[in-house]
């Protein structure tokens, strides 16, 4: 026998071309003509003039990159200055910074559970959790989407510590999460509640404040959340905010905080002055609900089945993976770009097109891309 040790990734391959579930990296130019409904910068501040002079001044005065993890040398006085700001916004009593979403995930959830504990998860959570789940050593249940009172059952079948987990808005569908059922749930089980606000910052709560300051649990006893800094703050990373003791244990156990490099001086440079432009300019997160309503609106009355969004994610159901694919690359063909959500993305099986609501979308500009997913719609 020939030596061939990743022949196996061949059959692998042929059973994702025969799903039609392959995929490929698109490297987009740096100015792109299209109408972009695909990306997470829901406060259109990726681009924002301030916003990427505030990297390049961070990464002219601390570096192009962090030098080490947080511990070591990969903390600034700008990383500090973000972990405080954030905490203060958000309305938590600390915060911790890291390099992804993902990353800050991986940390609360490993370190506020492990084994003999439980954890109750949403069967419509992002990946980053469910990966989470599995690296703790924790039981772990996951419920249907949605249905606290399956929580409650979930959670009167453990004997030791508990940890609830949930996405605040589902990044399929854009519905949100019954976060002051779960918490009341929480909270008379004697449970933690681990929220994951990386749709919600931003856009829900006061001035985008998250979902936990618009559901009233912001500082909770009992809560932390979780968010990403690459969504509505348009730059990377990720944090971790809660009350100060569980910040601290998770510098001291979070195998992702310890162990990874710090986020890039530019990244946190750029998260900061896009908070600090929230601020100032709170409105930006009631537009990007105000156009996800509108995009809503008139792609259910083109007669496509719309999912009504509780945040800035428009979902619109698909016929098949294929004919997702397919009408995906036809409303790029046709200037406009739109998100693919298609198996295993996404939990139900049901395919999708996601359409990002953007702050900074014209009326026009709406028009554009609602009669363009209308006009590619595949039948059927």
């Amino acid at each position: 026998m020939p030596f061939d040790p990743f022949g196996w990734i061949d059959a692998e391959e042929r059973r994702r071309a025969d799903a039609g579930l392959v995929r490929v990296l698109r490297p987009r130019p740096a100015a792109s003509g299209l109408l972009d409904l695909a990306s997470n910068d829901y406060l259109g501040l990726a681009r924002h003039p301030g916003i990427t002079e505030a990297a390049a001044a961070a990464a002219r005065e601390w570096g192009a990159g962090a030098t080490g993890s947080r511990l070591v040398t990969g903390s600034t006085e700008l990383h500090a200055a973000l972990e405080e700001e954030l905490a203060e916004f958000c309305g938590f009593e600390a915060a911790l910074v890291l390099s992804s979403g993902y990353a800050a995930n991986l940390a609360a959830v490993t370190a506020l559970t492990g084994h003999g504990s439980l954890i109750v998860s949403d069967a419509g959570n992002h990946a980053s959790i469910v990966d989470g789940c599995r690296l703790s050593r924790a039981r772990t249940a996951v419920v249907p989407h949605a249905e606290p009172e399956a929580v409650r059952k979930a959670l009167r079948t453990r004997d030791g510590r508990a940890l609830t987990v949930t996405d605040s808005v589902f990044s399929v569908d854009g519905d949100a999460a019954p976060l002051a059922e779960l918490a009341e749930i929480c909270r008379t089980e004697n449970a933690a509640l681990l929220v994951d606000d990386a749709h919600g910052l931003g856009v829900l709560g006061a001035g985008g404040r998250g979902a936990p300051a618009a559901a009233g649990l912001a500082g909770a006893a009992g809560v932390v959340t979780t968010l990403t800094l690459s969504k509505s703050l348009g730059s990377q990373g990720g944090a971790v905010l809660g009350p100060a003791r569980v910040i601290e244990h998770i510098v001291n156990t979070g195998r992702t905080f310890i162990f990874d490099t710090g986020l890039a001086p530019a990244a946190a440079g750029a998260a900061l002055a896009s908070l600090r432009l929230l601020r100032r300019e709170p409105e930006r997160a009631g537009r990007a609900r105000a156009v996800a309503t509108a995009l809503h609106e008139r792609l259910t009355a083109a007669g496509l089945a719309a999912v009504r969004p509780d945040a800035a994610v428009v979902s619109v159901r698909a016929p098949s993976a294929d004919a997702a694919v397919r009408w995906a690359a036809d409303c790029r063909a046709a200037g406009v770009a739109v998100g693919c959500f298609r198996p295993p993305s996404v939990p139900d099986g049901v395919s999708r097109l996601r359409l990002t609501a953007r702050a900074d979308l014209t009326e026009e500009q709406i028009t554009t891309a609602v009669s363009t997913v209308r006009r590619t719609a595949p039948a059927g």
